[in-house]
């Protein structure tokens, strides 16, 4: 069905009341086989509300004001979101459920999952424009929905918080050597660092999204619809619909220290937004300098934790620039075997030659995590990035010193990466590459 079609589609006629489903509004359906020995019907799109969805009312002071984000299937006329939650892990709950794995009527007991620190309610939560991309209420689903909860609503909490013990070769070699010392509160003796971590799942307001991207609405919705394959046709046809949850990876939080200090600018606050990249993260490839940059970040965050402070490490599913894991390998080929080899002055280019874009991490969404855990100041931020300070300072977040990456933990073949950083304008404290220290290869070749 093409856009047009749907966006120009008549719902169907009402059947009669007697007959009228009691969880569903009016739809566009088609028979489908399924095997079975009934056909089953496939709702393509819903025109009208859902019979007992609530309201949302975004930005509102208080959860009840606001209203509860039901993305959930198994009563679909309380639905109120276009999408489900989960974010791409909705797939794999679809294959579940098509398994026979997974009944997708069943409902989550919340029994001992509220959060082990409380974060918030921050006036962020509630000042237009500060918070687009999460759910700021996301984790205290189970006690502010309460009465909606025991009325019926499938609500998920879109958040989650709890306490865990971080292990890092590097954080304990950095107290066998002395640079970190162990005091049983922030770090113990065997170098686990004890932190408090939220996963955080992304729920779009589509108009403020929107506003954030500079482009209309309704070219958003439009866009998200077509570069979908049609996946979400509400995107369409209920504007009325205003809540997105993408099929996208969400984010962690690590938190050294006391949570509630966060928002206290008088308290120290050493933070790192770090965007995914497993190949060096995980398994430690020396082509760039994720993972000793995420390293160092933790080992800045304890000592912070331990001077009084507090410290910060937000973690995004952002693979390969949010170009992807495979687009990224193509890109390490195509950068080791031009010509002239592995160099600086062609690191951004071969990106945009096989992506068409040099990054799609888009940083505009990214403060949104602050403002959730009420910051309004960042004393040591941990990164070189400029689109990262860029969008932290233009959310209102006032940062004080920037913290590089030390030389010595920069490994060999990342070299290129760090000088096309440092001559495109990414922080540096030393000197910037000019143009013919670019042009010298540097990375090594695919078979060294």
């Amino acid at each position: 069905m093409s856009l047009d079609s749907v966006a120009n589609a008549s719902p169907v006629s009402p059947v009669p009341s007697s007959a009228q489903p009691t969880d569903t509004a009016p739809t566009v359906t088609a028979t489908i086989p399924t095997g079975k020995a009934n056909p089953s019907h496939i709702r393509l799109t819903s025109h009208a509300g859902g019979f007992g969805a609530l309201p949302i009312k975004w930005g509102a002071a208080t959860a009840s004001e606001r209203g509860p984000i039901v993305g959930t299937t198994t009563k679909r006329a309380h639905r109120n979101v276009i999408g489900t939650h989960s974010g791409s892990y909705s797939i794999y709950r679809a294959l579940a459920v098509a398994a026979g794995a997974l009944s997708p009527q069943h409902k989550a007991d919340l029994t001992n999952t509220a959060p082990t620190d409380v974060i918030g309610p921050y006036p962020q939560w509630s000042e237009p424009g500060k918070i687009v991309s999460l759910d700021p209420w996301g984790g205290l689903v189970a006690d502010v929905f309460a009465t909606e909860l025991a009325a019926g609503y499938d609500i998920r909490p879109t958040i989650a918080v709890t306490k865990a013990h971080v292990i890092l070769p590097e954080v304990i070699e950095a107290l066998q050597t002395g640079r970190l010392k162990a005091d049983g509160k922030f770090l113990t003796a065997n170098g686990a660092a004890l932190v408090t971590k939220a996963a955080i799942e992304p729920v779009w307001y589509l108009p403020e999204v929107a506003r954030r991207f500079n482009c209309s609405e309704t070219d958003l919705r439009r866009v998200l619809f077509e570069e979908t394959g049609g996946m979400y046709p509400e995107l369409v046809t209920r504007s009325d619909l205003e809540v997105f949850l993408p099929p996208i990876g969400g984010q962690t939080i690590y938190i050294f220290g006391n949570p509630r200090d966060l928002a206290n600018t008088d308290v120290e606050l050493t933070a790192r937004i770090h965007d995914e990249c497993n190949g060096s993260d995980v398994f430690g490839s020396d082509i760039c300098t994720c993972r000793p940059y995420l390293t160092h970040a933790i080992e800045e965050c304890i000592m912070g934790a331990q001077r009084g402070g507090v410290g910060l490490v937000a973690y995004s599913r952002k693979e390969g620039r949010a170009l992807g894991e495979v687009t990224k390998f193509l890109v390490y080929n195509a950068r080791k075997r031009q010509v002239g080899g592995d160099t600086a002055d062609q690191y951004f280019a071969r990106t945009e030659c096989v992506a068409g874009v040099q990054d799609m991490r888009f940083q505009e969404l990214m403060p949104d995590v602050f403002h959730w855990l009420g910051i309004k100041k960042i004393h040591r931020l941990v990164s070189m990035s400029n689109m990262k300070y860029d969008a932290i300072t233009n959310s209102g977040i006032e940062v004080g010193v920037r913290v590089n990456i030390p030389d010595d933990l920069i490994p060999a073949d990342a070299r290129v990466e760090m000088d096309a950083k440092m001559a495109a304008g990414y922080f540096t404290p030393g000197v910037v590459p000019d143009a013919e220290e670019l042009k010298k290869a540097k990375g090594r070749g695919l078979d060294l």
